[in-house]
């Protein structure tokens, strides 16, 4: 059997199986590179979502309502942030700006910072303390409010940070460990629905009595749920209060 092709690991390789490896290793190359296309072309595309730093800082004035997480009501704007739109709110990192914003709810603020941005989702993360969150004087402004009743919504809790650009794509279940850090931090959570509601597929999330999210719903994070509760529009955001009891994975 001398003269068969054996591979011996601290001797050279016959040239038989020279070419047999070579062979193999391009191959096996270039059967990553397919699957890696295959598996990229099948996912869904997050669309577009960054921290717009194109628009420079923006500064704008409004009315902060804290719960169920904060978010400012503008009235005096510019021209990416204009007066009427209303936007979350969080802090660098993974943390929101509750302790800044509360204090605050109901009254007029200055808040600057740079824009997250994805389809109609905006957040400012405002800059360190009251250069980025601080009290001014002005008239309250009056604040549209629809209730849009009771609906039963397929779709995905988010961190609002990362899935409005932090984070490409900022959502699924790679994501959950960073979201759920997030929203421990007090980044406002998400509900990216499936389908369209009164417009829109992002909805601010809060608890049946109005407040924040209760701790153990993180274990739902990043999972694909069926979920009911009341859906209200706020200013032009729309706010889920989600019933925890309701919650099916799907």
């Amino acid at each position: 059997m001398k003269d068969t092709p054996f591979f011996v690991g601290y001797l050279s390789p016959p040239r038989p199986l020279k070419l047999f490896l070579a062979v193999a290793s391009v191959a096996l190359v270039v059967m990553f590179g397919v699957v890696s296309w295959v598996i990229g072309t099948t996912q869904a595309d997050p669309g577009p979502g960054s921290f717009r730093f194109d628009y420079g800082r923006q500064t704008v004035t409004g009315l902060i309502e804290a719960d169920p997480y904060p978010m400012l009501h503008i009235t005096e704007g510019t021209e990416r942030l204009p007066a009427g739109r209303t936007v979350l709110m969080s802090g660098g990192g993974k943390i929101g700006v509750d302790d800044r914003a509360r204090p605050l709810s109901g009254h007029m603020a200055v808040v600057s910072g740079v824009v997250l941005e994805r389809g109609d989702l905006e957040m400012i993360q405002a800059r360190g303390g009251t250069r980025g969150v601080g009290p001014t004087m002005g008239e309250l402004p009056e604040v549209p409010f629809e209730d849009l009743g009771r609906w039963k919504l397929a779709g995905e809790i988010c961190d609002g940070k990362c899935v409005a650009g932090a984070m490409s794509p900022g959502r699924g279940l790679a994501h959950r460990a960073c979201a759920n850090l997030c929203l421990i931090g007090g980044v406002p959570p998400v509900f990216v629905s499936s389908a369209p509601v009164a417009g829109s597929e992002f909805l601010l999330i809060g608890g049946p009595d109005g407040g924040p999210l209760a701790p153990e719903l993180l274990e739902f994070t990043a999972l694909y749920i069926s979920v009911e509760g009341a859906v209200q529009r706020r200013g032009d955001l729309l706010v889920f209060l989600i019933d925890p009891a309701t919650i099916e994975v799907l």
